[in-house]
Parts: C-alpha cells; sequence; structure tokens
C-alpha cells in the first residue's frame, strides 16, 4: 500500500500499527487487513522483544500483539510497553488451552482489549471477522491508555486474592446488613477496557449488601468462564459463568455467556432465574447489555440498580431508560477513569443517569444507591 508521509516523517493514513505475531503468515494477514483499511502497519516484529524495539522506534497509535512467542512472549513485552512507552494494545488471543488465562494476564499488564484468534483455517476465519477487528484496532487504538493502565494497576492483586474463607474487609464488618434495601439486584454492563474496572468493582462490594449481580461483559465464548472464576477469586461473591435456567440469590453473581443473551426470566423470593438466548445479535453484540437490562427492569420489583462502564458504542443506553423507567438507579462511569467512553456517554446522554463516578467510587455508588439508613 502507498502511503503518503508528512513532514514530520509520520503516516498520514489514520492510524498507525506495530502488528507483533511469531507467525509470519499471521503477520502478513493481519497486516494486509489493516493497510486494506487504510491502518499503516509500520513494522512487523516476530517475538517480544523485537516488538518493544519497534514500539520505541515508530511510536504507533496501535499494536496487536501476540501472547505465545519464544524468547519474551507477549505477557512481558505489554508489561514492557507500557513502563517504557505506554501504547493502546491489543491482544490476539487463542481460548484453546491457557489462552484465556494469558490473555486475563497482559490485561493486568495493561493491555486495552482482546481479539479471539479465529480457530481452524486461520486465513479464511480471520478474514470473515475483518470487520469486527478493524473495529475493535480502531477502538482500541482511540482508548484512554492512562485509565486503561490506572484500572490494571488497581485490580485485585491475583497473588493476594482471597475468597471464601477471607478475613472480611472492612467495608463488609463496618456496614450493617441493616443498611441496604431488601433483596438489591446489580447490573453491571461493560467492553473495551472493562475486565478490570469489572473485578475491581466486584472486589468492593461487601458481601453484607446482600446483592444479586448479573455482570455483561462484551466477551467471547471460551473467556467468559474463566473471567467469572478470576471474578469468583477477586471478590466475596460466588461467581459463576451463567447456564440456561440458573437462579441466585443474595452473595452470588452470574456473568454472562459469551455468544448468548443473558435474560431475566423470573424473579420471586428474592431470587433472580435467567435464561440464555442465541437470538440476533442487539447492538451488534451477543451477549449485549440492552437485552439485560430491558429484561431485568421488566422481572424484577425489589431494588434494581444498573451501573454501566467503559466500551464503545451504545450498548445500555436504551436498557438504562428501561431500568430508569421501572424506578431503578442508573450509574455511570466518568470519562476521565474509562478506557473508552463510548457506552457510559451514550447512557449520560439519555437524561436518565442518576450518578457519575469515576472507577475507584462505582463501587460506593452502587451501595449508596441501595443504602436505606444513615449509620455513620
Amino acid at each position: 500500500m502507498t502511503r503518503t508521509v508528512a513532514a514530520d516523517g509520520r503516516s498520514t493514513t489514520e492510524l498507525r500499527a506495530v502488528v507483533v505475531d511469531d507467525s509470519q503468515f499471521m503477520r502478513t494477514v493481519i497486516a494486509d487487513m489493516l493497510e486494506a483499511e487504510s491502518i499503516a502497519v509500520v513494522e512487523s516484529a516476530s517475538d517480544g522483544a523485537d516488538g518493544i524495539e519497534a514500539v520505541e522506534r515508530h511510536d504507533p497509535d496501535v499494536v496487536t500483539m501476540d501472547l505465545k512467542m519464544p524468547g519474551t512472549d507477549g505477557i512481558e513485552a505489554v508489561e514492557e510497553i507500557m513502563a517504557s512507552t505506554p501504547t493502546p494494545i491489543l491482544v490476539l488471543s487463542a481460548h484453546a488451552g491457557d489462552g484465556a488465562e494469558l490473555t486475563f494476564e497482559a490485561m493486568e499488564k495493561g493491555a486495552v482489549d482482546f481479539f479471539e484468534k479465529p480457530s481452524g483455517e486461520v486465513s479464511v476465519g480471520i478474514k470473515q471477522q475483518q470487520d469486527a477487528l478493524i473495529e475493535t484496532v480502531r477502538s482500541v487504538a482511540d482508548a484512554d491508555v492512562s485509565a486503561a493502565e490506572a484500572a490494571a494497576e488497581a485490580a485485585p492483586d491475583r497473588a493476594t486474592a482471597q475468597h471464601a474463607t477471607a478475613t472480611p474487609s472492612t467495608s463488609t464488618s463496618t456496614e450493617p446488613r441493616s443498611a441496604y434495601a431488601a433483596d438489591p439486584t446489580l447490573v453491571i454492563g461493560s467492553s473495551t477496557g472493562g475486565p478490570t474496572v469489572v473485578e475491581g468493582v466486584l472486589a468492593e462490594l461487601p458481601l453484607g449488601a446482600d446483592l444479586r449481580i448479573l455482570v455483561v461483559q462484551h466477551m467471547p465464548d471460551g473467556f467468559t468462564g474463566r473471567f467469572a472464576e478470576r471474578l469468583d477469586a477477586a471478590s466475596e461473591y460466588d461467581v459463576r459463568e451463567a447456564s440456561d435456567g440458573d437462579r441466585i440469590g443474595g452473595g452470588e453473581a452470574l456473568v454472562a455467556k459469551g455468544g448468548s443473551h443473558l435474560e431475566v426470566s423470573g424473579y420471586g423470593g428474592g431470587r433472580v432465574r435467567v435464561s440464555l438466548s442465541e437470538g440476533d445479535p442487539v447492538n451488534n453484540v451477543r451477549p449485549a447489555i440492552d437485552v439485560t437490562l430491558r429484561t431485568a427492569a421488566a422481572q424484577i420489583d425489589g431494588p434494581l440498580t444498573a451501573a454501566i462502564l467503559t466500551g464503545m458504542g451504545a450498548d445500555g443506553a436504551a436498557g438504562v431508560r428501561d431500568v430508569s423507567a421501572a424506578g431503578g438507579t442508573v450509574l455511570a462511569q466518568d470519562e476521565e477513569t474509562s478506557a473508552v467512553f463510548g457506552m457510559p456517554q451514550q447512557a449520560i446522554e439519555t437524561g436518565v443517569v442518576d450518578d457519575v463516578r469515576p472507577r475507584e467510587e462505582l463501587a460506593a455508588g452502587v451501595l449508596d444507591a441501595i443504602t436505606t439508613e444513615d449509620h455513620s
């Protein structure tokens, strides 16, 4: 592809990318797709060490990063790039084997988002997902890398995370259960930059709040189960990936399964029943936050709170209207701490958001929404 170079040496194409992958074939496929959409690939690298040097040389707008590579792997490369030349990084990951866990480790190091490598014939599979890949690359390139870094740094320490047998946190031991409304439900919706933020929120919610929690994170099948395990380890709540017909009560949480809409199909006795649907994508995604919020607003007659976190697009904006109309409370993450402000901004623009909070105050915002008495 022919590119015009400006006087300062930068390409005049819209975005400049570095592609890091140990497969020459994959480097070529990815570079060809990016170039076809006016994203200039300024350099390709075959391992993490070369990728680090390429980023230092070119200061690109975005990096696509493989994880399993000889020598310096993708995890090490992400950590070094974020330490020396902070740059938006999109991880290209396979969920087979330990791929999902490696992906979340990369996000803990500061990667903004990930895109699933297709299985089977790579050239066919990834070309079928070209539009989605290009959209994700552009979203990551637009991300506030400092916000993604801060969220990653604030995420619960995997080595010290305690669950179930953990000593109650200060917030749990000092917040009497009577301070909270009975049988509250929380629906969290997030996308780009969201996994580490969701981890942080759940880690800070005391079990004494007795929440029923539904998490809708835009994420493909094969990753949501591992994400649920990480949330379970990071929080005092019992968290699992949703199955069709699941019911949860206080102190439990479900993560929407990748590739399926999570619908609230019933509510009674303080228990939430859900069903999974493989209906058409909504807002071009499945699971869609709007589906969960709409059905939650229709079924749940107890206290209901919706929290819209970082992410691209408008998913959740229609659903928060339903929650508000049903008498629920709507929170949104603020622009400064959102890696991508698209979803929170669209929610705020509906006029029904009750509170806008930075990442570190989202859990407090949820507790404020369900607090009924002042026990200060």
